[in-house]
Protein backbone atom coordinates (compact mmCIF):
# COMPACT_ATOMS: atom_id res chain seq x y z
CA UNK A 1 0.00 0.00 0.00
CA UNK A 2 1.51 3.66 -0.64
CA UNK A 3 0.09 6.26 1.83
CA UNK A 4 -0.67 9.99 0.73
CA UNK A 5 2.47 11.25 1.95
CA UNK A 6 4.00 9.08 -0.48
CA UNK A 7 1.68 10.00 -3.69
CA UNK A 8 1.86 13.62 -2.75
CA UNK A 9 4.43 16.18 -1.77
CA UNK A 10 4.50 20.00 -2.06
CA UNK A 11 0.96 19.88 -3.92
CA UNK A 12 2.57 17.34 -6.82
CA UNK A 13 1.46 14.08 -7.40
CA UNK A 14 3.95 11.27 -7.27
CA UNK A 15 3.29 9.63 -10.73
CA UNK A 16 5.36 6.63 -10.59
CA UNK A 17 3.21 4.95 -8.10
CA UNK A 18 -0.02 4.88 -10.03
CA UNK A 19 2.21 3.95 -13.36
CA UNK A 20 2.88 0.68 -11.60
CA UNK A 21 -0.48 0.03 -9.66
CA UNK A 22 -2.07 0.26 -13.78
CA UNK A 23 0.92 -1.84 -15.32
CA UNK A 24 -0.23 -4.46 -12.21
CA UNK A 25 -3.79 -4.69 -13.41
CA UNK A 26 -4.61 -7.68 -15.37
CA UNK A 27 -7.96 -9.23 -16.87
CA UNK A 28 -8.44 -11.51 -19.92
CA UNK A 29 -8.65 -8.07 -22.31
CA UNK A 30 -5.49 -5.85 -20.61
CA UNK A 31 -3.38 -9.09 -20.32
CA UNK A 32 -0.48 -6.70 -20.06
CA UNK A 33 -1.78 -4.48 -17.88
CA UNK A 34 -2.09 -0.72 -18.64
CA UNK A 35 0.67 0.83 -20.48
CA UNK A 36 1.56 3.97 -19.31
CA UNK A 37 1.14 5.44 -22.89
CA UNK A 38 -1.93 5.07 -22.44
CA UNK A 39 -2.23 7.50 -19.46
CA UNK A 40 -3.01 11.43 -20.41
CA UNK A 41 -3.11 13.43 -16.86
CA UNK A 42 -3.09 12.75 -13.32
CA UNK A 43 -4.80 15.25 -11.21
CA UNK A 44 -5.14 15.69 -7.29
CA UNK A 45 -8.81 17.37 -5.94
CA UNK A 46 -8.64 18.81 -3.29
CA UNK A 47 -10.38 15.81 -1.17
CA UNK A 48 -6.33 14.34 -1.72
CA UNK A 49 -8.30 11.47 -4.21
CA UNK A 50 -7.25 10.96 -8.01
CA UNK A 51 -8.33 11.92 -11.46
CA UNK A 52 -6.45 9.42 -13.99
CA UNK A 53 -7.34 10.68 -18.10
CA UNK A 54 -6.76 7.27 -20.12
CA UNK A 55 -6.74 6.91 -23.48
CA UNK A 56 -7.25 3.19 -24.64
CA UNK A 57 -6.12 2.33 -28.24
CA UNK A 58 -8.72 -0.32 -28.17
CA UNK A 59 -12.51 -0.55 -26.96
CA UNK A 60 -12.52 -1.26 -23.32
CA UNK A 61 -14.27 1.37 -21.53
CA UNK A 62 -16.37 -0.85 -19.04
CA UNK A 63 -13.88 -2.72 -17.28
CA UNK A 64 -12.84 0.83 -15.60
CA UNK A 65 -14.80 0.59 -12.35
CA UNK A 66 -12.13 -2.44 -11.83
CA UNK A 67 -9.20 -0.36 -13.06
CA UNK A 68 -10.43 2.51 -10.65
CA UNK A 69 -11.13 -0.81 -7.76
CA UNK A 70 -7.70 -2.54 -8.33
CA UNK A 71 -5.78 1.11 -8.14
CA UNK A 72 -7.44 2.46 -5.11
CA UNK A 73 -6.89 -0.90 -3.13
CA UNK A 74 -3.24 -0.86 -4.23
CA UNK A 75 -2.67 3.11 -3.25
CA UNK A 76 -5.01 3.50 -0.43
CA UNK A 77 -6.64 6.74 -2.02
CA UNK A 78 -9.74 6.71 -3.81
CA UNK A 79 -9.44 6.96 -7.73
CA UNK A 80 -11.83 8.10 -10.47
CA UNK A 81 -10.57 6.71 -14.01
CA UNK A 82 -12.54 8.77 -17.47
CA UNK A 83 -11.52 7.30 -21.08
CA UNK A 84 -12.01 8.15 -24.19
CA UNK A 85 -11.14 4.92 -27.29
CA UNK A 86 -8.83 6.44 -29.71
CA UNK A 87 -7.49 3.34 -31.90
CA UNK A 88 -4.35 4.60 -34.11
CA UNK A 89 -4.00 1.90 -36.78
CA UNK A 90 -4.16 3.18 -39.51
CA UNK A 91 -7.47 2.43 -41.68
CA UNK A 92 -7.02 -0.77 -43.86
CA UNK A 93 -10.23 -0.61 -46.01
CA UNK A 94 -11.56 3.17 -46.96
CA UNK A 95 -11.69 4.37 -43.45
CA UNK A 96 -12.84 1.53 -41.28
CA UNK A 97 -9.42 0.42 -39.29
CA UNK A 98 -10.43 -3.22 -38.03
CA UNK A 99 -12.47 -5.25 -40.12
CA UNK A 100 -14.02 -8.33 -38.24
CA UNK A 101 -15.66 -11.35 -39.71
CA UNK A 102 -18.16 -12.89 -37.86
CA UNK A 103 -18.47 -16.89 -39.01
CA UNK A 104 -20.03 -20.53 -38.40
CA UNK A 105 -19.62 -23.68 -40.05
CA UNK A 106 -23.26 -23.83 -40.36
CA UNK A 107 -26.26 -22.16 -39.87
CA UNK A 108 -28.60 -22.16 -36.94
CA UNK A 109 -26.00 -21.63 -34.11
CA UNK A 110 -27.06 -17.79 -33.56
CA UNK A 111 -24.05 -16.10 -35.34
CA UNK A 112 -26.08 -13.56 -36.23
CA UNK A 113 -27.45 -12.54 -32.96
CA UNK A 114 -23.95 -12.71 -31.93
CA UNK A 115 -22.63 -10.41 -34.73
CA UNK A 116 -25.10 -7.95 -33.62
CA UNK A 117 -24.43 -7.91 -29.90
CA UNK A 118 -20.90 -7.65 -30.17
CA UNK A 119 -21.51 -4.76 -32.36
CA UNK A 120 -23.53 -2.83 -29.97
CA UNK A 121 -20.74 -4.13 -27.10
CA UNK A 122 -18.13 -2.93 -29.11
CA UNK A 123 -20.27 0.55 -29.60
CA UNK A 124 -20.71 0.52 -25.65
CA UNK A 125 -16.98 0.42 -25.23
CA UNK A 126 -16.53 3.45 -26.79
CA UNK A 127 -15.65 2.79 -30.00
CA UNK A 128 -17.09 3.72 -33.68
CA UNK A 129 -18.90 0.59 -35.22
CA UNK A 130 -20.51 -0.70 -37.91
CA UNK A 131 -21.98 -3.98 -39.32
CA UNK A 132 -22.24 -5.64 -42.58
CA UNK A 133 -24.72 -8.18 -43.03
CA UNK A 134 -22.72 -10.35 -46.03
CA UNK A 135 -25.90 -13.12 -45.78
CA UNK A 136 -26.81 -13.07 -49.04
CA UNK A 137 -29.37 -15.51 -48.60
CA UNK A 138 -30.62 -15.24 -45.41
CA UNK A 139 -29.85 -11.45 -44.25
CA UNK A 140 -31.34 -11.12 -40.63
CA UNK A 141 -29.89 -7.77 -39.92
CA UNK A 142 -32.91 -5.96 -40.52
CA UNK A 143 -34.91 -7.32 -38.43
CA UNK A 144 -32.52 -7.66 -35.37
CA UNK A 145 -31.94 -4.43 -35.30
CA UNK A 146 -35.61 -2.96 -35.54
CA UNK A 147 -35.33 -1.84 -39.48
CA UNK A 148 -37.55 -4.43 -41.49
CA UNK A 149 -39.26 -2.41 -44.21
CA UNK A 150 -36.76 0.73 -44.17
CA UNK A 151 -35.22 1.71 -47.67
CA UNK A 152 -32.09 1.63 -48.91
CA UNK A 153 -31.24 6.07 -48.85
CA UNK A 154 -28.49 7.86 -51.88
CA UNK A 155 -27.68 11.44 -51.02
CA UNK A 156 -25.57 11.70 -54.30
CA UNK A 157 -26.80 8.13 -56.48
CA UNK A 158 -23.30 7.00 -55.92
CA UNK A 159 -23.32 5.82 -52.50
CA UNK A 160 -25.68 4.38 -50.37
CA UNK A 161 -26.03 5.49 -47.04
CA UNK A 162 -25.99 2.75 -44.06
CA UNK A 163 -28.86 3.16 -41.38
CA UNK A 164 -28.47 4.29 -37.96
CA UNK A 165 -29.46 1.69 -35.41
CA UNK A 166 -28.77 3.00 -31.80
CA UNK A 167 -25.39 4.76 -32.62
CA UNK A 168 -24.16 1.62 -35.10
CA UNK A 169 -24.25 2.05 -38.42
CA UNK A 170 -25.47 -0.67 -40.66
CA UNK A 171 -25.75 -2.16 -44.25
CA UNK A 172 -28.00 -5.24 -45.52
CA UNK A 173 -29.00 -7.17 -48.82
CA UNK A 174 -32.19 -7.08 -46.74
CA UNK A 175 -32.93 -3.15 -46.92
CA UNK A 176 -32.26 -3.64 -50.90
CA UNK A 177 -35.13 -7.28 -51.71
CA UNK A 178 -38.77 -7.25 -49.72
CA UNK A 179 -38.52 -10.14 -46.91
CA UNK A 180 -40.72 -11.94 -48.29
CA UNK A 181 -38.97 -12.71 -51.41
CA UNK A 182 -36.18 -14.60 -52.03
CA UNK A 183 -32.30 -14.08 -53.02
CA UNK A 184 -31.84 -16.50 -56.18
CA UNK A 185 -28.38 -16.09 -57.29
CA UNK A 186 -25.75 -17.95 -58.48
CA UNK A 187 -22.22 -17.85 -56.20
CA UNK A 188 -20.94 -15.07 -58.55
CA UNK A 189 -23.86 -12.94 -58.81
CA UNK A 190 -24.18 -13.14 -54.86
CA UNK A 191 -20.23 -12.42 -54.42
CA UNK A 192 -20.68 -9.19 -56.67
CA UNK A 193 -23.78 -7.91 -54.58
CA UNK A 194 -21.83 -8.27 -51.28
CA UNK A 195 -18.90 -6.27 -52.80
CA UNK A 196 -21.17 -3.56 -53.98
CA UNK A 197 -22.72 -3.48 -50.30
CA UNK A 198 -19.33 -3.20 -49.11
CA UNK A 199 -17.63 -0.59 -51.69
CA UNK A 200 -20.42 1.56 -52.56
CA UNK A 201 -21.51 2.30 -48.76
CA UNK A 202 -20.43 5.36 -46.99
CA UNK A 203 -19.21 4.03 -43.71
CA UNK A 204 -17.38 7.08 -43.02
CA UNK A 205 -14.51 6.84 -40.16
CA UNK A 206 -15.24 3.18 -38.27
CA UNK A 207 -12.94 1.54 -35.80
CA UNK A 208 -14.66 -1.56 -36.58
CA UNK A 209 -16.77 -3.42 -38.52
CA UNK A 210 -18.75 -6.66 -37.85
CA UNK A 211 -19.49 -8.57 -40.91
CA UNK A 212 -22.20 -11.43 -40.38
CA UNK A 213 -21.19 -13.94 -42.61
CA UNK A 214 -23.22 -16.73 -44.27
CA UNK A 215 -22.99 -19.88 -42.70
CA UNK A 216 -20.44 -22.43 -44.80
CA UNK A 217 -17.50 -22.36 -46.63
CA UNK A 218 -18.49 -21.17 -49.74
CA UNK A 219 -17.69 -18.29 -52.50
CA UNK A 220 -18.88 -15.22 -50.27
CA UNK A 221 -17.12 -16.47 -47.98
CA UNK A 222 -14.16 -16.83 -49.99
CA UNK A 223 -14.81 -13.50 -51.57
CA UNK A 224 -14.84 -11.62 -47.76
CA UNK A 225 -12.27 -14.05 -46.63
CA UNK A 226 -9.61 -13.08 -50.19
CA UNK A 227 -10.58 -9.42 -51.24
CA UNK A 228 -11.16 -7.82 -47.67
CA UNK A 229 -8.33 -7.09 -45.40
CA UNK A 230 -9.95 -8.45 -42.45
CA UNK A 231 -8.36 -8.09 -39.11
CA UNK A 232 -9.37 -11.27 -37.97
CA UNK A 233 -12.37 -13.76 -37.53
CA UNK A 234 -14.48 -15.25 -35.00
CA UNK A 235 -16.17 -18.71 -35.06
CA UNK A 236 -19.50 -19.05 -33.17
CA UNK A 237 -20.05 -22.66 -32.45
CA UNK A 238 -22.39 -24.52 -30.23
CA UNK A 239 -21.50 -27.39 -27.70
CA UNK A 240 -22.71 -29.78 -30.06
CA UNK A 241 -20.29 -32.31 -31.90
CA UNK A 242 -22.25 -31.46 -35.40
CA UNK A 243 -21.88 -27.83 -34.87
CA UNK A 244 -17.99 -28.40 -33.62
CA UNK A 245 -17.31 -30.66 -36.82
CA UNK A 246 -18.69 -28.05 -39.17
CA UNK A 247 -17.01 -24.98 -37.14
CA UNK A 248 -13.46 -27.15 -37.74
CA UNK A 249 -14.22 -26.37 -41.32
CA UNK A 250 -14.82 -22.67 -41.12
CA UNK A 251 -11.02 -22.77 -39.22
CA UNK A 252 -9.61 -24.78 -41.57
CA UNK A 253 -10.71 -22.16 -44.20
CA UNK A 254 -9.57 -19.10 -42.61
CA UNK A 255 -6.34 -20.49 -41.83
CA UNK A 256 -5.89 -21.35 -45.99
CA UNK A 257 -6.18 -18.05 -46.53
CA UNK A 258 -4.48 -16.50 -43.72
CA UNK A 259 -7.36 -15.11 -41.70
CA UNK A 260 -6.25 -15.12 -38.50
CA UNK A 261 -8.68 -16.72 -36.07
CA UNK A 262 -9.14 -14.77 -33.09
CA UNK A 263 -11.18 -17.25 -31.26
CA UNK A 264 -14.28 -18.99 -30.78
CA UNK A 265 -17.41 -18.07 -29.20
CA UNK A 266 -19.63 -20.73 -27.70
CA UNK A 267 -23.04 -20.30 -28.39
CA UNK A 268 -26.26 -21.61 -26.63
CA UNK A 269 -23.61 -22.99 -24.17
CA UNK A 270 -25.91 -23.85 -20.97
CA UNK A 271 -28.97 -23.31 -19.88
CA UNK A 272 -29.97 -21.71 -16.58
CA UNK A 273 -32.83 -23.86 -15.22
CA UNK A 274 -35.46 -20.79 -13.78
CA UNK A 275 -36.54 -23.41 -10.66
CA UNK A 276 -32.97 -24.51 -9.14
CA UNK A 277 -30.49 -22.19 -10.90
CA UNK A 278 -28.22 -25.42 -11.98
CA UNK A 279 -26.59 -24.66 -15.16
CA UNK A 280 -27.99 -27.38 -17.42
CA UNK A 281 -25.46 -28.22 -20.78
CA UNK A 282 -28.50 -29.24 -23.31
CA UNK A 283 -26.21 -29.35 -26.52
CA UNK A 284 -22.97 -30.85 -24.57
CA UNK A 285 -20.10 -30.13 -22.45
CA UNK A 286 -16.21 -28.21 -23.31
CA UNK A 287 -17.05 -28.58 -26.91
CA UNK A 288 -15.68 -25.55 -27.78
CA UNK A 289 -12.75 -25.81 -25.46
CA UNK A 290 -11.19 -28.99 -26.79
CA UNK A 291 -11.53 -27.33 -30.58
CA UNK A 292 -10.02 -24.49 -28.81
CA UNK A 293 -7.40 -26.27 -27.82
CA UNK A 294 -6.61 -28.06 -30.77
CA UNK A 295 -6.56 -24.81 -33.19
CA UNK A 296 -4.06 -22.83 -30.41
CA UNK A 297 -7.11 -20.11 -30.19
CA UNK A 298 -9.06 -19.04 -26.84
CA UNK A 299 -12.69 -19.38 -25.78
CA UNK A 300 -13.45 -15.57 -26.25
CA UNK A 301 -16.95 -16.36 -24.64
CA UNK A 302 -19.85 -19.04 -23.57
CA UNK A 303 -23.19 -17.30 -24.13
CA UNK A 304 -26.17 -19.16 -22.18
CA UNK A 305 -29.49 -20.30 -24.05
CA UNK A 306 -31.29 -17.58 -22.67
CA UNK A 307 -35.07 -16.20 -23.41
CA UNK A 308 -33.97 -12.64 -22.97
CA UNK A 309 -31.88 -12.83 -25.92
CA UNK A 310 -34.51 -14.36 -28.37
CA UNK A 311 -37.25 -11.64 -26.74
CA UNK A 312 -34.94 -9.07 -27.11
CA UNK A 313 -34.13 -9.76 -30.39
CA UNK A 314 -37.50 -10.41 -31.79
CA UNK A 315 -38.45 -6.68 -30.45
CA UNK A 316 -35.52 -5.36 -32.70
CA UNK A 317 -33.18 -4.77 -29.65
CA UNK A 318 -29.93 -5.18 -28.63
CA UNK A 319 -29.57 -7.32 -24.66
CA UNK A 320 -26.03 -5.86 -25.17
CA UNK A 321 -27.14 -2.96 -25.23
CA UNK A 322 -29.07 -3.01 -21.89
CA UNK A 323 -26.80 -2.75 -18.96
CA UNK A 324 -29.46 -3.86 -16.88
CA UNK A 325 -29.27 -7.21 -18.03
CA UNK A 326 -26.85 -9.54 -17.20
CA UNK A 327 -25.89 -10.87 -20.12
CA UNK A 328 -24.86 -7.85 -21.41
CA UNK A 329 -21.74 -7.84 -19.51
CA UNK A 330 -20.98 -11.91 -21.69
CA UNK A 331 -21.04 -10.17 -24.73
CA UNK A 332 -19.05 -6.62 -23.48
CA UNK A 333 -16.57 -9.08 -22.01
CA UNK A 334 -16.24 -10.50 -25.44
CA UNK A 335 -16.00 -7.77 -27.10
CA UNK A 336 -13.21 -5.90 -24.82
CA UNK A 337 -11.45 -9.70 -25.61
CA UNK A 338 -11.59 -9.09 -29.44
CA UNK A 339 -10.85 -5.46 -29.26
CA UNK A 340 -7.56 -6.49 -27.50
CA UNK A 341 -6.61 -9.04 -29.21
CA UNK A 342 -6.76 -7.23 -32.18
CA UNK A 343 -4.33 -4.68 -30.37
CA UNK A 344 -1.76 -6.98 -29.07
CA UNK A 345 -1.28 -8.91 -32.33
CA UNK A 346 -0.27 -5.47 -33.48
CA UNK A 347 2.11 -4.48 -31.27
CA UNK A 348 3.11 -7.40 -29.01
CA UNK A 349 4.67 -10.71 -30.79
CA UNK A 350 2.70 -12.54 -28.29
CA UNK A 351 1.28 -12.44 -24.74
CA UNK A 352 -0.67 -14.85 -22.69
CA UNK A 353 -4.20 -14.31 -23.17
CA UNK A 354 -6.36 -15.37 -19.99
CA UNK A 355 -9.62 -16.69 -20.27
CA UNK A 356 -12.18 -15.72 -17.24
CA UNK A 357 -14.98 -18.17 -16.82
CA UNK A 358 -18.30 -15.70 -17.40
Amino acid sequence: MFGLSKLFSSKSVQKQPIITALAAYRSAAFAVGIDESFIDTITQNDDKSLHIKLTLPFAGQSEMPLVEQHVSEILNVPVTISTKVIIKEAAKFKAIKHIVLIASGKGGVGKSTTAVNLAGALKNEGAKVGILDADIYGPSIPMLLGLVGAEPVTKDNKQLQPFDANGIKAQSIGFLVPSDDATVWRGPMASGALSQLLNETDWGELDYLIVDMPPGTGDIQLTMSQKVPASGTVIVTTPQDLALADAQKGIAMFNKVNVPVLGLIENMSYYICSHCGEANHVFGKDGAQKLAHKHGVPVLSHIPLAIDIREYSEQGKLIASDNDAAISKTYSAAARLIASTLYYQQHHDAIEIVITED
